[in-house]
């Protein structure tokens, strides 16, 4: 069995080390330019298009995330860049549903308890209890209820707070009201104290958190972003901030990343800003997942976490 592996980060050896001890007697190798011998499967994260062609006999490409939208970018601006007949496979979960349970359950709580705007009063010396928002109007809106989406929207259900899901397909979730479609889509948005995204960037998502969502929440409504940058107009999110429609935001992910030292949202007072570390991938999770699901396809079993590439998820 030949494993192709590729990573622009600095931890290549680490991640190879345990996928050899995970698979012993596969043959892995580091991905290097000009290598284009026949390989079984891949593990790869923001590979370049030069890795997958030519590359005869690959099964499967395991993406070390669970965001395939920067392979499936590859393949939308030069269509056949991914061998026809691999399986596309995101990482399901690996460690980062733990992860982002504990970002945004944190961020609800802030805005509920308006920890937020006692940090603000604090660097103005000023002793002014706030009354915390109602609970039972501060209904959160889960956008994406995949295997993370669907985990949040479960431990946002437990803090006490109206929770809503919604998906482009039709699921059900104890604690949760769900929405699902585009006929369904206002429905899910309308009056909504605050949004958490989680959906998968495909050309249908991208643009979604834009002014005509914004407008459909309640007024002073807040936005939670950790699914991908492109999922924002970062110019509709200033101007609702302005104007009171949103009245605080949590980003997570951005268009351009690292956040350029002169945008707009770091010195805005009402956006808080993190660097891309709402869940990050753990080594020992996914190398097991992954592993797992390559012996499983070696017996000739399916496996879960297969993308539909004319779906983008």
């Amino acid at each position: 069995m030949k494993i192709l592996f590729y990573t622009p980060q600095a931890d290549a050896v680490a991640w190879l080390h345990d996928f050899a001890q995970a698979l012993p007697g596969a043959e892995l190798r580091e991905w290097q330019p000009g290598d284009n011998a026949p390989a079984d499967f891949a593990i790869v994260w923001r590979p370049p298009r030069e890795l997958f062609a030519p590359r005869a006999g690959l099964r499967a490409v395991f993406n070390l995330g669970a965001g395939v939208d920067a392979i499936l970018a590859l393949e939308n601006e030069q269509p056949g860049t991914l061998p026809r007949d691999a399986l596309l496979v995101r990482l399901e979960d690996g460690g980062m549903a733990q992860q982002m349970v504990e970002y945004t359950t944190h961020a609800v709580l802030r805005y509920l308890r308006r920890f937020d705007e006692y940090a603000e009063l604090q660097t103005k010396r000023r002793w002014e209890p706030l009354e915390p928002h109602p609970r039972r109007t501060f209904t959160v809106g889960v956008l994406g209820l995949g295997v993370l989406g669907t985990q949040v929207a479960r431990a946002i259900a437990s803090l006490g707070v109206p929770v809503r899901g919604y998906s482009m397909n039709p699921k059900q979730i104890e604690g949760v009201k769900t929405y699902a479609g585009a006929a369904q889509f206002d429905a899910f948005l309308t009056d909504a104290k605050m949004i958490v995204n989680l959906l998968p960037h495909t050309p249908d998502t991208h643009d979604v958190l834009n002014a005509r969502v914004f407008s459909k929440l309640a007024r002073g409504a807040y936005l939670v972003n950790v699914a991908r940058g492109p999922h924002l107009v970062e110019a509709d999110l200033l101007d609702a901030l302005a104007s009171g429609q949103i009245a605080a935001a949590t980003l997570d992910v951005f268009r351009q990343e690292p956040l350029p030292a002169d945008h707009p949202f770091w010195t805005h007072p009402r956006i808080t800003i993190t660097p891309h570390t709402s869940a990050e991938t753990l080594r020992d999770e996914s190398v097991a997942q992954i592993a797992e699901k390559i012996a499983a396809l070696s017996r000739g079993e399916t496996i879960g976490g297969v993308i539909e590439i004319e779906r983008g998820y």
